[in-house]
């Protein structure tokens, strides 16, 4: 009633002559209105690969749930060495801007606008700007226990020597390999030369892959370096998995998927990354205090993509390799130790002595662990409740896979999607 009040108010004083224009003026005069509550956010986000499309889709899930937010993006302040170009950020009147940047230049650039942001490359909180970090030591740690897992007992890293998440993840995957015992080589790249042509140091580490004891495991710093590795593999006449067996990080489905063979990667929780950076910069967009905790958001490993590239067990032992496979082509299946005893030929008590041998843990924690994963990927990609994951997986009580599963993550399945998955709202994913 108040709005047709006023709409009947205007047309009946004074102002445009005629009816229509009174109708157009006063749709202008509401939109104008509307739109300048609307916050104004400027996101510097590379578009082309998995980390920042993960992050700009839970912005924008933020924006849908809680806004609307007006989005500036400009294409050209991709390109390095044009700090001219961002010049164009000042006159937007924006309200809070969002980066994800290692630039040093374009970080100073976005400290001295003095605008609330979320920045993915600054080294600490510095006032109203908060900081996007990714979980280095979780994600080096999570790739060496997954090759581990895989019966390797040698390790490698090739990554990027002049960037500091690849520094990071190379240390923590070399720390847990080490501390299992095994040796790690790390790809250096030759000093005569630091920065090459894409396409042009695959040889060079074709040369260093020549080097190394196979079979071996193969961290690479993100997926764009492990295509890398894939390309010195058949410089050198590798075969991948069976003599390098290559992981990556980020999970860009395009990237691994169009590698061949298709390349397995750590999944990264960007998506809800994105989603919390935006809750964030919007209490700052509203001069709200935002506590110690609040100040950094975490991107966290959720889980690892098994693709081609590491779809091998390397276990001499035939058997136990075959109990292994049949294990996890089964983790959905509430299997028995006698069922994968079964299936390679063997007797239970041949089998529990072999695999304890070759792999230093039983049966029946292989399958567990093999469940309990399962079950933790549920909890992250689809809003199924843990009653409904315990069906699914053929336990008859929740209960006791609700045991093992924070016995193995150290933590129960809520508190772990709480913390890994996205906010229940936007878990609208099923089976």
């Amino acid at each position: 009633m108040a709005a047709r009040f006023v709409l009947y108010y205007y047309l009946s004083g004074t102002g445009p002559c005629n009816f229509a224009q009174k109708i157009r003026h006063f749709a202008h005069q509401r939109a104008r209105a509307f739109m300048s509550h609307i916050p104004k956010v400027i996101l510097l986000i590379e578009k082309s690969r998995a980390f920042g499309r993960g992050l700009l889709k839970g912005i924008v899930e933020y924006s849908n749930l809680h806004g609307p937010w007006l989005f500036c993006m400009e294409p050209q302040v991709y390109q390095k060495g044009s700090l001219q170009s961002f010049s164009w950020m000042r006159s937007l009147g924006a309200d809070g801007l969002i980066a994800h940047t290692w630039d040093r230049g374009v970080i100073k650039v976005i400290l001295d606008l003095g605008l609330p942001a979320m920045v993915c490359g600054i080294q600490e909180p510095v006032g109203r700007v908060c900081r996007i970090v990714t979980d280095e030591v979780a994600v080096g740690r999570m790739a060496a226990e997954y090759l581990l897992g895989r019966g390797f007992r040698r390790f490698a890293y090739c990554g990027f020597e002049d960037v500091i998440w690849s520094r990071s993840r190379q240390e923590n995957f070399c720390r847990t390999v080490t501390d299992a015992g095994y040796p790690v080589f790390v790809y250096c790249r030759p000093r005569a030369r630091r920065s090459y042509a894409p396409g042009q140091e695959q040889p060079i580490i074709a040369d260093w892959l020549r080097t190394l004891p196979r079979p071996i495991a193969l961290m690479a710093g993100n997926d764009d370096r492990a295509q890398d590795v894939l390309a010195a593999c058949k410089i050198a006449g590798f075969a991948v998995p069976n003599e390098v067996a290559i992981l990556g990080v980020d999970n860009d489905e395009l990237v691994c998927g169009l590698s061949y063979p298709q390349l397995s990667s750590i999944a990264l929780g960007t998506e809800r990354a994105g989603f919390e950076a935006a809750r964030i910069l919007d209490r700052l967009m509203h001069g709200q205090l935002v506590g110690p905790n609040d100040r950094q958001v975490h991107v966290l490993p959720t889980h690892v993509v098994t693709r081609h590239s590491t779809d091998i067990f390397a276990v001499e032992d035939r058997e136990v390799a075959e109990a292994v496979r049949f294990i996890h082509a089964h983790s959905r299946q509430p299997i028995q130790v006698s069922d994968v005893a079964k299936a390679v030929g063997l007797s239970k008590r041949t089998l529990q002595q072999r695999f304890r041998h070759v792999l230093s843990r039983s049966v029946h924690q292989e399958i567990q662990s093999s469940r309990v994963n399962q079950m933790a990927q549920l909890l992250i990609n689809t809003n199924l409740t843990v009653f409904q994951i315990a069906t699914l997986l053929g336990y008859p009580d929740a209960s006791n896979l609700s045991r093992c599963f924070r016995r193995q993550m150290g933590m129960n399945p809520s508190a772990y999607r709480k913390k890994m998955g996205l906010p229940n709202m936007l878990q609208g994913r099923t089976l």
